[in-house]
Order: structure tokens, then sequence, then C-alpha cells
């Protein structure tokens, strides 16, 4: 069974920065052949994509939800079976348990559950202001 384990969660102020990693074990292919997102779910809320990666063979398109956009950069280390979320100007908002998500093929897929079927228990991320 594919093992994802993120790490990098933490507390920050607001404006602060963070960088979630994703890794990613006991797969029957290679990395590079999954397409990689991440997903967040606040207290009270439905879970909801944040960021998402092709694979190679889609060239490693990247997609953002708009709350994401020109503040999330999501990449991939594919000899190194690592997914990454760098958060920079990070917003009380922000708070969430965030998840790494996968499943194989080109993508990248809409970033929403049904897409992805392995899932890693999460990382906790809290943002004071």
């Amino acid at each position: 069974q594919v093992l994802l384990v993120e790490s990098g969660g933490g507390s920050v102020q607001a404006g602060g920065s963070l960088r979630l990693s994703c890794v990613v074990s006991r797969l029957s292919s290679p990395f590079g052949e999954y397409s990689m997102a991440w997903f967040r779910q606040a207290p009270g809320k439905e879970r909801e994509g944040v960021a998402g990666i092709g694979s190679i063979n889609s060239h490693g398109i990247t997609t953002y939800a708009d709350s994401a956009q020109g503040r999330f950069t999501i990449s991939r280390d594919n000899a190194a079976n690592t997914l990454y979320l760098q958060m920079d100007s990070l917003k009380p908002e922000d708070t969430a348990m965030y998840y790494c998500a996968g499943r194989w093929g080109a993508g990248p897929y809409p970033l929403k559950q049904d897409y992805f079927n392995q899932w890693g228990p999460g990382t906790q991320v809290t943002v004071s202001s």
C-alpha cells in the first residue's frame, strides 16, 4: 500500500512562510508517474484542494486554487519521491490540516477529493494574526 507522510507544519504569524513536504513510498510505479496535490481542511469546513501538479507525462503542469494563487508554490522532486508546498504570505484563514494526495496518471486532475485515491495523515498549519 502506498504510504504518504507529510511534515513541515507548525505555527507561524500572519505574513510568514512554511514549507510542507510529503514523502511517498511503497509505490508500484515510479513516483514521477503520479499526479499529486495538496488539500486542506479547517475545523467545521469541507476539505478543499489547494494545489496540484501533474506527472512527468504532463510535464509537471501545476494548478492552484484561487486562494493559493500567487502565494503558494507546489513542486516535486521525483528522484526523492517528495512533494512540496511552499506557502508564503500566510493568512489566519490558511489555518487548517494540510493533506498530501496522489493518484497514478498524467494529470493534473481537478482539485477535488474524488480524483485522488492515496492520502497522507496530514500536518497541521496554524497562522496567528
